[in-house]
């Protein structure tokens, strides 16, 4: 289907639409695929006695360390097509994890030397998901 898409098999109006549409199928699949090796690991993560959420801790790290094994290897030895990087890292980690996501941008900006504002960004993100989250609990409690 993508190289149909690419080759002209249609008119270029509706090529930009099926690329556009192809990308948001891609990264369904992806998440939904991510989704459900998330509860794998919840299924499979026994809690400690203190109740820790370790399969968070699991899904957090391994999903971090996925985000850079894949950007390091397209930064340095070979780029993939859009939509396989698409179902990957928007769609696959995207649905196992957000925080590979958050790690990859933080290390993005300190990588390319804006260390200040990856420090801010660390900052602002768990702060203010933070507030968001008890801001939410506390409106629905009333």
């Amino acid at each position: 289907m993508a190289a149909a898409i690419s080759q002209g098999a249609f008119p270029a109006s509706e090529r930009i639409v099926m690329r556009a549409l192809l990308g948001y199928l891609v990264v369904f699949l992806g998440a939904g695929l991510g989704g459900a090796l998330r509860h794998a690991v919840n299924r499979l993560t026994v809690f400690s006695a203190s109740g820790y959420p370790w399969n968070t801790v699991v899904v957090n790290v391994v999903g971090s360390f996925t985000m850079g094994l894949l950007a390091g290897w397209w930064a340095f030895r070979g780029d993939a097509h859009q939509t396989f990087r698409l179902f990957l890292a928007t769609g696959l980690l995207g649905g196992f994890t957000t925080f590979s996501a958050f790690s990859l941008d933080a290390a993005l900006l300190w990588d390319r030397g804006r260390m200040v504002g990856a420090m801010l960004y660390i900052a602002f993100t768990i702060i203010l998901a933070l507030a968001g989250l008890f801001l939410g609990l506390a409106l629905m409690r009333r």
